[in-house]
């Protein structure tokens, strides 16, 4: 490189040129390997020459480089302006289609104006001597070849043809591709010929003037243009027309040019004929057409004869490939489901729901929620789903009701097209439901994940509601308005079900829209008041604007709810804030209302729709009652109404303490020898001084335990915290009960021992209380919610409940991590369809057994047999262990109907058919009076699937939700817990006096009531239980009598078999046999073998369906090595019945073993800052309660 010289340009021999870099120093390249030369050598030539040269390189990159040269030249700019710019060449297709109608009217014009009788000088008609000797009527083919032209319709014409003529050629060399012929042989290009050519020679050749040219075929010409029109405006306006909407376009101009066409050559050609006008023309083409044919007007002679022949030929060629095109198109716009206008989305509102697959039981709940709303009457749904409609969906979008508001698309939210279809950027919210029926509910999470940012990413302005299945996935979509994660709130729920009987019950019916008109035609007492609590929804209203709670500003919470409660009937228990986002539930008697709160209260409908009557009268003599009855001195503490859930009690009427202690004495006896003490009232702003400060972190009436329960206690002492790991991202921190250290993993196994201790089931554990079970196919990070409410910090030490998790897989590491830190959590790898495993864990001595619907079994081929794998175990576990509570997720709420099934029980018939009736009134709680589920045996996900629909018209109701369930501790707010109504509790007589109770001696918001009642169930079996009682051998034969004749039926429990019966459940048969034939093999050597096999047959057939059972049971025990004390003690309760009221009214009687709903204030709220912080600190080092001890131990 270095020898090489370019060639000098004229810049570098001129010297102007060189002066700038003459004058410019340069880098010198240096070898390092050489020295460095003086500026005399050569080397500083050749630097001075490199120089040179580098000053012309950079000349030269400072050339600017123009691009699309090719677009400059004539030709192209021509070709930009006629055909590639969508305005320009709609304007053009424009004009063009203009000439073309405006030859066909300057045709029709001539025709009106047309003599056939006067003589044309046309030099083809005075050279034709041409005539028809043979056939009659003659034919003037004069008349034919030759019309009567004025000149002003003559020049019109020809300057019209001139400029089509042209603009023609322009246009056939613009779009030349190298082949001449195929652009001649075209049939536009040739009709253009035809039309055009004969009135330009009529310019240079006079006598051919009033020749004939068939400009009426130009209106083929017009059609192609207005095709070419309209799809260029939609290219020019951005938009898409639909393919149906374009052939039926096609088909109307198609048929428009066939009956034109025929209309004015049947009329030219009769011109030597019949001469018939073109107005009979158009009517004889109109009858043909239609396949009418009158016959009152004909062609006469052969040529438009002819004529006809072949339009009726052309007609049946072109037109059925035209409607079986537009067929086609129309079945597919069927399942595509066409477009949502522009105009209606401008005009109206409409949400968009975009799921994967669309099932009839989702798209009826989404629609009877929705439309439940009276300001979403006008409001259209617009379905976006991959998939073809579904032909029961289609049945339902055809009813009326549905189909002027409801429009089903078919594509996917992925693709821009489809949310353009839908019209997801004018929409008001957009629903994205997952597909929980799905084998991998993993993926379906990652599609709807997904969708939803395509919607966010199309839409960035319309509001979302998600919802995603799996806990882990949910931080993917936290962007979203609001979100739902099923598992979070399904194990939240279940949880709670066994600590506060019910709660799926009571949230579903709250999230569910009812105007409380359920079961009032019913002659059953309960279904009437059941139904009607059901109603009961939550709403909210700021303080200023309301008429319930108007008056108590200035006032504390707790004073503002029982007032209401007691005035209107309704239930005030939360309120935000206006400078806080948070929802505070109950926040105690220390929160004074203001004007600007918002207030959340339960009611049957909300206060904007409530009319306000005040009886004087009435008002004045209840208020003389109440006054003396609610003045009175308060003498008789309410420990039996607040010791199931170990608070506090606070009486605010007595501010100083017993001696020696600040909590309430205990009486021996509930007003024994004296009257029945009246209710303290409710303070309007509480004495700080008088509430006592609720420190569960260290209320140590909990650790009174003598030394020697410490010494034998099982476990370590407990310690309250937050759990150190959480096994997904987003999981809200509660403080919980806490192991002081984390649990090796091998001491988490229940069935197996370890070198730390040698237990090898739940007997040997010594543990006090009642084991719940929980059973699920695999552990997945949603199952830590079930756990976490159970062990939270405001639960007491002593209540808490020993978890098995009874998984058919094992857990990963990453979940026993997360586990491991909580005291008494167990699992063990098993399954609810074997007994050995049941026993094994401990069933005897649970008190709820949670069976978690399988993802594996989620799917089927008959959608609604997902759940009959589910109810078969639970129903045989039901007839096993009848005491037992069971709660049991189904996939589906329809087969709820199949729990504890009996098929000739005719209370559970009638029911049944209730459920019809309520169904066919168009009810959206029809199977609220299904038995399980209104004693909150059963729950179905699905259900709360209404939770994301409400929150569209009430954004509160997921917050409320989460606090209700204990998935979201906000500071300050409460949770929810229960307290059962004892025998020394019924003084209060009234659910208004227990509300005045509650709020005035511990500040807690009752907001419902768990009833539990006896029933007769009239049943057809009685008679055959009777009489199999009376052959009974067992020794339990009294008591099997004493049950069987009462012929009870309760929810949770099971009816003892029949002999008619015992073809229902041959597979218990055959094992039980089988069990009594292995235990008689090893029985004592009777007197002879067939004195043996006598009294065995005998002993097997009479014996009762129970006493199967108890046997079967008793010997697999036996076998495992189990003490059999347990399942003794076990009784079959068959009488009675459950259901859930909320906020009823106050003048409700209570009644003996209800169970109240309370939201109890947060006890850390009642701590002085300084103690909370130093406790909080001190969490790990602090002992909560006092140990068990073994001996305790009553299972």
């Amino acid at each position: 490189m270095a020898g090489a010289k370019l060639t000098p340009s004229p810049s570098e021999i001129d010297p102007d040129v060189k002066t700038d870099a003459q004058k410019t120093p340069e880098p010198t390249w240096v070898n390092p390997s050489n020295p460095l030369r003086t500026m005399g050598s050569f080397g500083s030539d050749a630097g001075q020459r490199y120089q040179e040269e580098y000053s012309m390189d950079s000349t030269n990159a400072q050339v600017q480089v123009e691009f699309y040269v090719n677009e400059n030249t004539f030709k192209e700019r021509l070709k930009l302006f006629f055909i590639k710019n969508q305005r320009s060449s709609l304007r053009i297709r424009l004009f063009n289609f203009a000439l073309k109608i405006l030859t066909c009217a300057l045709y029709i014009v001539r025709v009106s104006l047309d003599n056939p009788n006067k003589e044309n000088p046309c030099v083809i008609c005075q050279n034709s001597s041409v005539r028809n000797t043979t056939e009659s009527p003659e034919i003037n083919w004069k008349l034919i070849f030759c019309v009567d032209r004025r000149e002003p319709v003559w020049a019109i014409q020809v300057t019209v043809a001139l400029i089509s003529f042209l603009e023609t050629m322009l246009i056939t060399y613009l779009s030349y591709k190298g082949n001449i012929w195929e652009q001649i042989f075209q049939i536009s290009f040739i009709l253009e010929m035809i039309n055009t050519v004969p009135f330009i020679i009529t310019i240079f050749w006079a006598p051919l003037r009033n020749i004939f040219v068939p400009v009426f075929l130009n209106c083929w010409l017009a059609k192609g243009a207005l095709e070419n029109m309209i799809n260029d405006f939609h290219r020019a306006i951005q938009r898409t027309h639909s393919a149906m909407f374009n052939q039926v376009f096609i088909l109307i101009c198609t048929l428009l040019c066939l009956v034109f066409t025929g209309a004015c050559g049947i009329q030219h050609l009769e011109r030597a004929g019949k001469n018939l006008s073109l107005f009979d023309s158009f009517y004889f083409c109109i009858v043909t057409f239609s396949t009418v044919g009158y016959g009152d007007v004909t062609p006469q002679i052969w040529p438009s004869q002819l004529l006809v022949v072949i339009l009726i030929c052309v007609a049946l060629v072109v037109l059925p490939l035209q409607f079986e095109e537009l067929a086609y198109l129309w079945m597919e716009s069927q399942k595509l489901g066409g477009n949502y206008s522009r105009h209606r989305a401008q005009t109206e509102k409409h949400v968009v729901l975009c799921v994967s697959s669309l099932k009839i039981d989702l798209l009826m709940d989404f629609l009877n929620e929705f439309y439940a709303h009276p300001r979403l009457q006008d409001y259209y749904v617009v379905i976006l789903c991959p998939t073809e409609i579904d032909i029961q969906v289609r049945r339902i979008l055809q009813i009326p009701l549905w189909s002027q508001r409801v429009i089903y698309l078919q594509g996917s939210a992925l693709k821009d097209q489809d949310l353009m279809r839908a019209k997801m950027d004018d929409a008001e919210a957009c629903f994205i439901l997952s597909s929980r029926n799905e084998v991998d509910r993993t993926a379906a999470d990652h599609q709807t994940i997904l969708r939803a940012w395509a919607a966010k990413d199309f839409a960035p302005n319309c509001p979302l509601y998600v919802q995603i299945l799996k806990p882990e996935n949910k931080f993917h979509v936290k962007f979203a308005d609001h979100v739902v994660c099923e598992e979070e709130f399904k194990y939240a729920m279940l949880a709670l079900n066994c600590v506060c009987p019910a709660t799926s019950t009571l949230v579903t019916l709250l999230v569910h829209t009812s105007r409380g008109q359920e079961g009032q035609m019913s002659p059953e007492q309960w279904q009437r008041t059941y139904g009607r609590c059901s109603g009961n929804e939550v709403y909210h209203i700021r303080l200023c604007d309301s008429k319930f709670f108007g008056e108590y500003d200035g006032k504390s919470f707790t004073y503002a709810s029982f007032h209401a409660h007691k005035k209107y009937g309704v239930c005030l228990i939360g309120v935000k804030r206006e400078d806080n986002k948070s929802i505070l539930l109950n926040p105690g008697p220390r929160h004074i209302m203001a004007a600007t709160d918002t207030c959340y209260y339960i009611n049957i409908t909300k206060e904007e729709n409530s009319a306000f009557i005040f009886k004087q009268e009435e008002k004045h003599n209840k208020g003389l009652s109440v006054t003396g009855l609610y003045d009175a001195p308060s003498r008789l503490p309410v420990h039996s109404i607040i010791a199931s859930m170990g608070t506090v009690a606070i009486d605010l009427q007595h501010p100083d303490p017993p001696e020696e202690t600040s909590k309430l004495t205990l009486p021996t006896e509930n007003g024994a020898g004296s009257r029945r003490p009246s209710i303290a009232p409710v303070l309007e702003i509480a004495d700080s001084s008088a509430i006592l400060p609720c420190d569960l972190l260290s209320d140590q009436s909990e650790d009174e335990t003598n030394q020697s329960d410490e010494e034998g206690s099982v476990g370590s002492d407990f310690v309250k915290g937050y759990p150190p790991n959480s096994p997904y991202i987003g999981s809200s921190p509660t403080l919980c009960h806490l192991l002081p250290q984390k649990a090796p993993f091998c001491c988490l196994r229940l069935d197996k021992g370890c070198t730390h201790n040698s237990f090898e089931d739940a007997k040997a554990y010594g543990f006090k209380n009642k084991l719940i079970i929980v059973s699920a196919e695999t552990a997945g990070n949603g199952l830590y919610n079930f756990i976490v409410p159970l062990r939270a910090y405001y639960r007491p030490r002593k209540e808490l409940n020993p978890i098995v998790l009874l998984l058919d897989y094992p857990p990963d590491n990453h979940f026993l991590e997360a586990i491991c830190c909580f005291p008494m959590v167990y699992f063990m790898a098993g399954t609810i369809d074997n007994l050995d495993n049941l026993l094994q864990c401990g069933i005897i001595y649970a008190d709820n057994l949670v069976v978690v619907d399988k993802e594996s079994t989620m799917s089927a081929e008959e959608d609604y047999m997902a759940d009959a794998k589910t109810i078969v175990n639970v129903q045989t576990m039901f007839r096993l262990f009848p005491s037992l509570s069971i709660i049991t997720e189904l996939t589906h709420p329809s087969n709820m109907r199949f729990m504890q099934f009996r098929a000739k029980d005719c209370y559970s018939l009638a029911l049944s058919k209730l459920e019809k009736i309520e169904r066919d009134k168009g009810s959206n709680l029809a199977f609220m009076f299904r038995l399980p589920f209104a004693a909150g045996r059963v729950f179905s996900i699905s259900m709360l699937d209404t939770l994301l629909y409400q929150s569209f018209v009430k954004d509160y109701m997921i917050a409320i939700a989460r606090l209700l369930l204990g998935l979201d501790t906000t500071p300050g707010s409460g949770y929810l817990c229960v307290m059962k109504i004892t025998e020394e509790d019924l003084w209060i007589r009234t659910y208004g006096r227990l509300f005045q109770k509650f709020c005035s001696s511990s500040a807690e918001i009752p907001i419902g009531i768990y009833r539990t009642e006896s029933h007769m169930f009239s049943t057809s079996e009685g008679k055959d239980s009777n009489a199999q009682s009376q052959v009974s051998v067992n020794v339990d034969q009294g008591v099997e009598h004493r049950e069987r004749g009462e012929s009870w039926k309760e929810k949770t429990a099971h009816r003892n078999s029949t002999t008619s019966d015992q073809s229902e459940h041959p597979l218990l048969r055959k094992k039980s046999m089988q069990w009594a034939r292995r235990l008689s093999r090893k029985s004592a050597k009777p007197a002879s073998r067939a004195e043996r096999i006598s009294q065995q047959r005998l002993n097997l057939y009479q014996r009762s369906e129970r006493q199967e059972l108890s046997e079967l049971v008793k010997n697999r025990m036996k076998h495992l090595g189990l003490p059999t004390v347990g399942y003794d003690e076990m009784n079959d309760h068959q009488n009675t019945l459950s259901y859930v009221l909320i906020n009823p009214p106050p003048d409700t009687m209570l009644e003996l073993h209800d169970i109240v709903y309370i939201i109890r204030s947060d006890p850390l709220a009642h701590m002085p800052e300084d103690s909370q912080v130093g406790q909080a600190r001190s969490t790990k080092n602090q002992q909560d309660f006092g140990t068990q001890s073994k001996d305790e131990t009553h299972l």
